[in-house]
């Protein structure tokens, strides 16, 4: 079984934004073939569930990942960084081999 795990940082500011846009289930994490390495992570707000969605629940705030990223994130770590004026989710993911030099894709 595949796993996904939220720092409380990002399961924090996972809760913020959804309280500032009022509604939404949760964070909506995918990846599509982009970039000089291979694929690159997309986030979205989850209204709601699809069917076939793997949904992770950690520090009281969820994530989903629809199956055809599943393999690709399976035992990452979706993280909140602030680093001086910036500010990002960070996927601390053990499948990647190789990231572009820009660090917006990466290779599995």
């Amino acid at each position: 079984m595949a796993h996904l795990s939220i720092s409380s940082a990002a399961a924090d500011q996972i809760r913020v934004v959804l309280a500032e846009r009022g509604h939404g289930l949760g964070l909506r994490v995918s990846v599509k073939p982009s970039g000089c390495s291979g694929y690159s992570y997309v986030l979205d707000f989850a209204d709601e569930a699809s069917e076939g969605d793997a949904v992770f629940v950690d520090h009281g705030a969820t994530v989903y990942v629809d199956n055809e990223a599943l393999t690709v994130l399976d035992g990452s770590e979706v993280d909140y960084v602030k680093d001086g004026l910036n500010r990002f989710f960070r996927f601390n993911n053990p499948n990647v081999k190789d990231e572009c030099g820009c660090g917006e894709s990466f290779s599995v």
